[in-house]
């Protein structure tokens, strides 16, 4: 867009995370422009210019950089999966919209966030990590507080490490919560403060002193242009509330927001904020695609899938193989390749599928549904199950281990399930198809 100086454009969702960065380069001399998305920016921009356009003013847009003469762009910010209802399109949506759709139908956050950087790049824009704009605002290695953490916390941290690794390849959430070495926690679609909240709450029945500890990373792969993971006062808060002894991120990979309101806070609440390495990180594990695998399943009902839904119910099931070896994941929910929920825990199978019934995908332009319930074991293939999934709108339910007792005892549940329009499948034998 500009072959002269550099120039800075910030696309900015929620939080003050943009904020900082403008503040950031603009005090290095780097001219700083931002366009806000409307209903996501919440910060004030102060002396820096500002464009306000919608998620469907992709025109405007465009022409708001080339106006700014923008060379790099840092898209970065709290955002929500738009429906369509709320937006107001212009003709530049409808230009691209072969693109959008492209983009939108990628599936996981991991690749309709790539898809996002190639469309900009394409419009001669150079994307950039928030950290290459803004380096301060990275956490490095070492405690950052008064607050260190101890023996039992440096094992929590590496079974959360560990199982973020794990998940890398089915692009699940950057976030675990670990306690005296139970998985209590994993962030699914509904992100990592929802995720500790959802903690706190089960984790208030409890009377104890603060154990366990909230850990953060990038996702293998993790194309941390636009989705460099970040904490900030409210993370602190929650970790707090939820009863954590501190806060363990990747260091180099991590963004902090308003540091020092932030580190006060731990403080004050004696939390310990640690950035980390992963020492078992050896190459990035290559990206789960079903359409790659061959699962057999037998269909247990009237119902038979369509092939997208096969392919739902091979990634679910393939995730819940993942989980195996960390003694979580009875049930699993992925829609159009998407994995939405997971669970972990004490949750249980009616809490899990009741959670991602709330959540939404990037694929998903208006609340038409599809997708997949996985179950670990056919005992889960409750009338409570079938419920939740056939209210869900999902296209059905597989089951990834064979049942104990006869087929026959499973007659009711497959009954409903066929009343109600879903299909049921059964893994046959082993059948595992992980990367």
């Amino acid at each position: 867009m500009n072959g002269g100086a550099r120039r800075l454009a910030i696309l900015a969702g929620g939080g003050g995370l943009p904020r900082e960065i403008a503040d950031s380069a603009a005090s290095r001399g780097l001219p700083v422009s931002v366009v806000a998305l409307d209903g996501e920016a919440d910060a004030d921009f102060g002396p820096h210019a500002v464009t306000v356009v919608n998620w469907g003013q992709i025109g405007a847009m465009i022409r708001a950089l080339k106006a700014a003469r923008a060379t790099d762009l840092v898209i970065v910010g709290r955002v929500h999966r738009p429906e369509l209802k709320g937006l107001k399109p212009d003709l530049g949506l409808f230009r691209y919209l072969p693109k959008i759709i492209r983009i939108v139908a990628a599936g996981g956050d991991d690749s309709v966030l790539r898809r996002v950087v190639r469309f900009f790049e394409q419009q001669g824009l150079k994307v950039i990590g928030p950290g290459e704009a803004a380096p301060e605002l990275v956490i490095g290695k070492g405690p950052m507080g008064a607050a260190r953490s101890g023996t039992a916390e440096h094992s929590d941290i590496a079974k959360g490490l560990a199982l973020i690794r794990a998940l890398g390849p089915y692009d699940i959430g950057q976030s675990v919560i670990v306690a005296d070495g139970r998985i209590v926690a994993v962030e699914g679609a509904e992100g990592t403060d929802r995720m500790i909240a959802r903690a706190a709450a089960a984790r208030a029945k409890e009377s104890s002193t603060a154990r366990g500890v909230l850990v953060k990373r990038s996702k293998p792969s993790q194309d941390l242009r636009v989705d460099m993971p970040a904490i900030g006062p409210a993370t602190v808060d929650g970790a707090r509330t939820a009863g954590l002894a501190g806060i363990a991120v990747e260091a180099g990979k991590v963004l902090v927001a308003d540091r020092a309101q932030t580190l006060a806070r731990a403080d004050q609440a004696q939390i310990f904020v640690e950035g980390v390495e992963d020492s078992e990180t050896h190459g990035a594990p290559r990206r789960f695609d079903p359409r790659t695998v061959t699962m057999p399943f037998r269909t247990l009902g009237r119902v038979a899938p369509e092939t997208h839904a096969t392919r739902d119910a091979i990634k679910a099931v393939t995730a819940l193989d993942a989980l195996t070896p960390f003694a979580i994941g009875r049930a699993a929910v992925v829609v159009r390749n998407h994995v939405l929920a997971v669970e972990s825990g004490d949750e249980g199978v009616d809490a899990t599928l009741a959670r991602a019934a709330g959540l939404r995908q990037w694929a998903s332009l208006t609340h038409r549904r599809r997708g997949v319930a996985a179950l670990r074991t056919p005992d889960d293939l409750t009338p409570a199950v079938i419920t939740h999934v056939a209210s869900a709108g999902y296209a059905g339910i597989a089951i990834a281990d064979a049942p104990t007792e006869p087929e026959g005892s499973m007659k009711d549940s497959i009954a409903a399930a066929d009343k109600a329009g879903l299909f049921v499948l059964l893994r046959v034998g082993n059948g595992r198809g992980g990367p």
